[in-house]
Order: structure tokens, then sequence, then C-alpha cells
């Protein structure tokens, strides 16, 4: 465990260290200023039959809310699906839809542009620690706060590498970690949160899940 926690914070180091490049590497090369809000309002008209006008989804317990969030991660998100290198039913799906780079950097720039999403401020104490700290398993390299910033807001614009978290659907949350325990989602970068996943309990992944969303 201790040989896991160290090759952990040797990656998140590399990963702060060259976010900017990082980010334009991952994200295909898109950086601020590519996409064009005004366009991607109307060209994400599909999208926003699921993650809302605005970006705050209509289904909790199945869409994530996208509004606020890094342009950079949403690019990266679609191109996974569109790759293949993440799977879901109807995203794999709409995602294949969206066949010009620059409609996609539209829509990313779109959602990045609304109001960032707000969780309604209610409080799990288990989830706080796990968040700010980590637990017993992987210690404070496990603590979401690393690499999600304060309030899992995110790092900034020139890493969108993590996403923003804080606010987020709780049902959405709870899915993504399990996923990444069960192997069923391999997106993230190096495997760093399948790594961190893998160490938290059903009871733990509720928790933090909770805490995160009320953000």
């Amino acid at each position: 465990m201790i040989k896991r926690i160290g090759m952990f914070a040797a990656l998140a180091a590399m990963m702060f260290v060259g976010g900017a490049s990082a980010e334009t590497t991952i994200a295909g090369g898109m950086s601020t200023g590519d996409g064009d809000a005004k366009a991607g309002k109307t060209k994400s008209e599909l999208c926003q039959g699921c993650h809302g006008v605005n970006g705050i989804s209509i289904d909790p317990t199945t869409f994530p809310n996208l509004a606020g969030q890094y342009a950079g991660y949403i690019f990266k998100q679609v191109q996974d699906f569109q790759l293949g290198n993440r799977q879901d039913d109807t995203m794999s799906a709409m995602a294949a839809t969206v066949t010009s780079k620059q409609d996609l950097k539209d829509i990313a720039v779109y959602f990045a542009s609304q109001k960032q999403m707000k969780g309604s401020g209610g409080s799990n104490k288990a989830g706080a620690k796990l968040f700010k700290s980590g637990n017993k398993k992987l210690g404070n390299y496990g603590a979401c706060v690393r690499c999600h910033g304060k309030n899992g807001k995110g790092k900034g614009k020139n890493n969108s590498l993590f996403p923003i978290i804080g606010g987020q659907q709780k049902a959405y949350l709870i899915k993504q970690l399990k996923d990444f325990k069960g192997g069923k989602r391999a997106n993230d970068p190096a495997g760093m949160m399948a790594m961190v996943a893998k160490g938290l309990s059903d009871k733990e992944i509720k928790a933090v899940s909770e805490y995160v969303s009320g953000l």
C-alpha cells in the first residue's frame, strides 16, 4: 500500500507541475478562446434535453450537471465517448452525432460559460473528512481536495484534467465512483481515480458524494 501511495503522490505532482501542457494534450488541443459560447448554445440543443438549458441536469440519477464545468474537460469526455474510451449507451450515441471538432468546442464553451453548479449547502461530517483528509487506506493522498480544489471547484482553467465536482449530482457522483472502483470506467489520468475509488468502501462513497454534492 505504501508503494502505491508513493506512486500516486508522484503522479499527482507531475499533473500539477505540467497542468497547462497536460491539458493541451489530453483535451485534444483545446484551449481558452477556441470555442464560441453563442454558437454553442444553438449547437447544444440536443445536449440540453438531458443536461438542461443552463447545464443543470433534468435527471440527477443519470445525467451530470455541466454548468460552469471546464470546457477542456467536457471536450475530452465527449471525445472519450466517441473513441470508446468511456462507455454509456446514451452518451456514446449522442457523442457520435457531433462530427465537427469546432462544434464540440463551441458546445463545451457554452456549458462552461453558464453559472457554475452549486449545491444545497448540506453537509456530511464523514464525507467532509474524506474530501479534506482522505481515509486510513490512502491517507492525505486520497483526499479529493488535492486534485479537485477547495469546495470541489477545480484547480483552474489551465488544468482541466481534474473536473469541478462541487455541486454535482449526488447520484451521479456515487455511480462514477462505483464505476471507477469496479473498472467500468477507466479514462482517468494515470488511473488516479480508480486507485482512490478502490480504497473507498460503499459507505464512504455515499458519504463523500453527499458532502461534495452540497458544496
